[in-house]
């Protein structure tokens, strides 16, 4: 099939050198004249502008944007008007869920279908394949399936719809709160074997023993194996750790459902937690300390 890349970032890049190897012809337009290029060395068609996009296409249309959640909506904008009924959007980027609902609405009210599809995989979809939870009206999800099964790790694994325009996103964004929790267990074990002193622990090599039939092996694992064998004592990073924003809704939902989700909701505080390097509040608990038992305070460097 062929079809449009709005975003040319290292994710649209990788999603649509993947496509161009699985046999689809793909035009893509993006700020950087640089990402434009690289398409077109690559056997893509590399364009300056929405209109070119557009007018590239075969109708019924199919758009996939693959951009930041806050330019989604002026990019609808833009995009809109130059589309016809019958046209097809994607959005595979990390968009609350509640604004693809909204989208999806706008799209239908003008002929046209929206879909949103949760994109996990990272750097390594290009080769492996992204996983794709994908919402839509089945129509629609149905256009864009060849796409799909392409961008997976396998035709016929990987990806599904599994609701209506609105449920991709979400079921991405429970995804997020997940890999959250789990990231955030594996970085506590690693630091209590760290601190271990005592055993002269290899932290790579014990990663490398649980990859292989313990019931904590994961992909996430392979990754941490990965970054202790390239930097075992990680030297070189910051304990900084951002957030995209996933995390946190997943906790509102939590709060707005009033279903329980601690282990997620700590590990989202903790990242925050990351990021103070002069916490007031632990500076607090010190002089309460001093305050109501005279326990020496430690000054500040």
């Amino acid at each position: 099939m062929r079809l449009g890349i709005v975003g040319l970032g290292k994710m649209g890049a990788n999603m649509a050198a993947r496509l161009l190897a699985g046999g689809h012809e793909v035009v893509g337009t993006n700020r950087s004249p640089d990402a434009i290029a690289k398409l077109t060395a690559e056997g893509g068609q590399g364009v300056d502008d929405l209109a070119a996009l557009v007018a590239a296409l075969p109708v019924p249309r199919v758009v996939w944007l693959m951009i930041p959640a806050d330019a989604v909506d002026a990019a609808l904008d833009d995009l809109l008007p130059r589309l016809q009924r019958g046209d097809v959007v994607v959005d595979g980027g990390n968009s609350n869920y509640k604004d693809s609902m909204r989208r999806g609405q706008r799209l239908r009210s003008l002929g046209m279908s929206f879909v949103d599809c949760g994109t996990s995989g990272g750097i390594w979809g290009r080769t492996e394949g992204y996983s794709l939870m994908v919402g839509g009206d089945v129509d629609a999800v149905a256009r864009v399936e060849p796409a799909l099964k392409t961008l997976a790790p396998s035709p016929d694994s990987g990806w599904g719809r599994v609701g209506p325009s609105g449920a991709g996103h979400f079921v991405k964004m429970v995804h997020n709160g997940i890999e959250y929790g789990l990231m955030q267990a594996y970085a506590e074990g690693f630091d209590l074997l760290a601190h271990k002193t005592d055993f002269g622990l290899d932290l790579e090599q014990v990663a490398q023993v649980w990859r292989t039939g313990s019931v904590v092996r994961s992909w996430l694992l392979d990754l941490v194996a990965d970054a202790l064998g390239k930097d075992p004592q990680l030297e070189q990073v910051a304990p900084f750790v951002p957030d995209s924003g996933e995390g946190r809704w997943t906790v509102d939902e939590s709060v707005e459902l009033a279903v329980p989700a601690p282990v997620i909701a700590l590990s989202l505080m903790m990242r925050f937690r990351s990021r103070d390097e002069r916490r007031f509040g632990d500076r607090l608990l010190s002089a309460l300390r001093n305050e109501f038992g005279g326990h020496a305070v430690k000054a500040a460097e």
